[in-house]
């Protein structure tokens, strides 16, 4: 079967990839749709380190075709979204309902793949950059039918990341003021979701002004191309400010730009040995900086929500998919994504 396979040194889509059965607790998913998130990008260019070799994507839907022993909750034929967290259910994490935090679902990556006699490792517990993969049962979301599968296989990574933050995290409240540095996939789930959760003002900002019409679309009272006028609009500071780039001179602006009791979430992924300063007397105003993991999701949970917003018409998914790429044409993908031309490309199979 086809999938993307990094090796440490080339990244290229091969034909003789092979996975195993599902064991007990587990599901086989035949991927439709994937998602090219820039987690993936930041494999290949060292920002995250991982094991080599390794099938990328993260952020799949698909169609059960096979289920092991003991699954109940789907079904081989049921359309699902994937999520990354292969959390045990059983810790302490995990019936606290804080899944994201279970240690079973961090730095333990599986091999369920084969290329050539040699195992490669899989992403994030997913690895959706193949035709088919095997993952753990509890990460297998069951959606309705109707929903279609180039968009469902969004919500899996970045609609779980960056409207869960808002909403999960930073608990955006109705009438709160929000800033969003960055509206790339998750900048643009973070607008949406604090249009969801009634925010009054969402400012967003991206250093590309082509940007402003869907970051308005998703939900933005105001663009800007720099933090320099966010004062002009929010003259005390905001409530919440959502770093999404992943660069620590845009993590202290998101700092310095909040208001008294206000809090920076951080979702934009720097380098691992990256260092952020900030000055420590700003932050006597009960100001927090929070760390996001995966938007503090409960994706059972979260995944069958999102999706009957979406069928409302209240959370965007289509708007998302600004283009299709066959699996043939992942470097093109790459290249657009890495070029900013994209909000989310999406691979087919």
């Amino acid at each position: 079967m086809r999938g993307v396979v990094f090796d440490g040194k080339r990244l290229e889509v091969v034909d003789d990839l092979e996975v195993r059965e599902p064991g007990p607790g587990e599901v086989q998913v035949a991927i439709s749709a994937a998602g090219l998130c820039h987690s993936d990008l930041s494999v290949v260019d060292g920002t995250i380190p991982f094991p080599v070799p390794v099938v990328l994507g993260h952020e799949g839907a698909g169609v059960v075709e096979a289920v092991g022993a003991g699954v109940t909750h789907v079904g081989v034929g049921d359309h699902v979204a994937l999520s990354t967290l292969a959390n045990c259910g059983t810790c302490a994490e995990c019936d606290r309902g804080r899944p994201t935090m279970c240690r079973q679902a961090i730095g333990r990556p599986g091999r369920p793949f084969v290329q050539g006699g040699r195992a490669v490792y899989q992403f994030a517990s997913n690895s959706a950059f193949a035709e088919r993969t095997v993952v753990k049962a509890v990460q297998a979301v069951r959606i309705p039918k109707d929903i279609p599968l180039p968009a469902a296989a969004l919500i899996g990574c970045g609609v779980l990341t960056g409207v869960g933050a808002v909403l999960n995290r930073a608990r955006v409240d109705r009438g709160d003021s929000v800033l969003v540095i960055g509206t790339g996939g998750i900048g643009l789930n973070v607008i949406q979701g604090a249009r969801i959760a009634g925010a009054l003002r969402i400012v967003a900002v991206d250093a590309n002004p082509a940007k402003e019409a869907v970051a308005r679309q998703f939900g933005a009272t105001h663009f800007l191309t720099s933090t320099q006028g966010v004062k002009e609009i929010l003259p005390t500071g905001a409530d919440h400010a959502f770093e999404c780039v992943g660069r620590v001179e845009l993590i202290r602006q998101a700092i310095d730009l909040l208001d008294r009791h206000g809090q920076a979430v951080l979702l934009g992924v720097p380098a691992a040995t990256a260092e952020a300063s900030f000055l420590v007397s700003s932050m006597y105003l009960d100001k927090s900086i929070l760390g996001c993991r995966y938007g503090s999701s409960r994706p059972q949970r979260d995944i069958a929500v999102y999706a009957e917003l979406y069928r409302a018409g209240r959370l965007l998914l289509d708007e998302l998919v600004t283009e299709t790429y066959p699996i043939e044409d992942f470097e093109k993908a790459k290249a657009d994504a890495e070029a900013g031309r994209v909000a989310r490309g999406v691979l087919t199979f």
